[in-house]
């Protein structure tokens, strides 16, 4: 997938909506145990209830090795069944890799390659060699971890780092590695003050953005200051949609939370349009 055609989709859907597929046995429907994966069982409804309304999403690989082996294949039919059913749907796969180079060129082909998600989350840490590996690959995305919704994030990403904070170093150094037009980014939404800093330095990229929802994020605030020409955005919700009801009538409880974060998206995306217009 091209960006061109993730923003088309964009248009398309009036929504940048990205669903997080962060599946915690201990809260899925107790009815989905008695099934024989009951981690694929639930991501497809959520997806099958869903994929009209979001862009993108989002499994947190987390989530899926914790189950060793069984978890993998879950993950494996997952991203099958999203690629298979949903080929106009990014996926991305939240895994936060990032090693020495013939480490990280293993996990590109395990994660771009194998399973053929669009893109993957690294660190950026350890610099430019445990990075190029992922952006090798043709045709598919890295999404750097710059500035990230946790609390921790003010250990580190926005302390003092030479001429400006350490995530501005990030951003600013990642624009020099090779193929760096494949790279996109994480902002979290709790930190929408600094979304116009971010937008001085990538103006032109994508931007995955955590932290909407149960993290206290605001979209209207991420829109204001974080949109480009292509809108540049791709909203992540996954507790707030996923976890919406533990009954049996979870995934239509998940498509309503995710229409109204659409319909939201979709007013912005409106008014957006309407200024693009008028300049």
């Amino acid at each position: 997938m091209t960006t061109q055609q993730l923003y088309a989709e964009i248009i398309r859907k009036k929504s940048f909506l990205c669903i997080g597929l962060d599946v915690d046995l201990d809260k899925i429907p107790p009815h989905l145990l008695a099934t024989e994966d009951p981690i694929f069982e639930f991501n497809k409804a959520i997806i099958d209830a869903t994929h009209d309304l979001a862009v993108a999403y989002k499994p947190n690989t987390a989530f899926y090795e914790a189950y060793g082996l069984k978890g993998w294949h879950s993950l494996e039919k997952t991203i099958n069944y999203l690629n298979e059913k949903h080929p106009e749907i990014f996926t991305i796969a939240d895994a936060k890799r990032g090693d020495i180079g013939n480490t990280s060129a293993m996990y590109a082909r395990a994660f771009l390659e194998d399973l053929a998600f669009d893109s993957v989350t690294v660190a950026p840490y350890m610099g430019r060699d445990s990075v190029e590996p992922f952006l090798a690959v043709k045709d598919k995305f890295t999404i750097l971890l710059a500035l990230t919704s946790n609390g921790g994030a003010f250990d580190f990403q926005t302390q003092k780092a030479g001429d400006g904070e350490l995530y501005k170093t990030v951003l600013k150094t990642s624009k020099t590695w090779q193929n760096s037009e494949n790279l996109m980014y994480v902002i979290g939404a709790t930190k929408a003050e600094y979304f116009t800093e971010v937008r001085k330095i990538v103006p032109n990229s994508f931007l995955l953005v955590p932290g909407v929802g149960a993290q206290g994020g605001s979209l209207s605030e991420v829109c204001r200051y974080g949109m480009n020409d292509t809108v540049g955005l791709l909203v992540n919700s996954s507790r707030g949609i996923i976890y919406a009801s533990n009954d049996e009538d979870f995934a239509e409880k998940a498509r309503g939370e995710a229409q109204a974060m659409q319909q939201e998206m979709e007013a912005i995306i409106i008014d957006w349009q309407l200024s693009k217009a008028l300049d």
